[in-house]
């Protein structure tokens, strides 16, 4: 159990989950304010485009009569269609966002790999003259063949 326990301290220390819980933060703070754009941006845009259409009142009771709003239909059981199509245009809009993030970011990358100097390893290996084997480099005699190496 102590073992076990130790290991736990390492992963929890090692930044996993801290980077982890810092993602889920940032999510939620993210998505909040995706959430508003939607709500209070996009939809009043698409609405009007739309002709004036209220995607929050947009619903079937399954009682099956007609209610002008979701407040007047009460406890009816109701199929918000309406919400469905601003959750998925939340989605969408989160989606490109995210896209737009990622791909700026993998562009900051590779102009930062560019900009590394390229560091050309030393050769660790040399090839024997006479039986032509690889060896290490510092080697005076080959171990294959045994001739003496200059």
């Amino acid at each position: 159990m102590k073992k076990f326990l130790q290991e736990f301290k390492e992963f929890a220390i090692t930044g996993n989950m801290v980077d982890l819980a810092i993602g889920m933060i940032i999510g939620g703070a993210f998505t909040t304010i995706v959430k508003s754009l939607v709500d209070n941006l996009c939809m009043p845009i698409i609405s009007l485009l739309t002709g004036g259409i209220d995607f929050s009142n947009l619903f079937i009771a399954l009682d099956g009569n007609h209610y002008k709003t979701v407040e007047e239909a009460g406890e009816v059981a109701l199929i918000k269609y309406g919400s469905f199509i601003t959750d998925v245009i939340s989605f969408l809009l989160l989606s490109l966002v995210v896209f737009i993030v990622v791909k700026n970011v993998n562009k900051l990358r590779e102009a930062k790999k560019a900009k590394e100097p390229v560091v050309e390893e030393a050769p660790t290996e040399k090839e024997c003259p006479y039986c032509f084997t690889k060896i290490n480099i510092n080697a005076t005699r080959c171990p294959h063949c045994t001739s003496k190496l200059d």
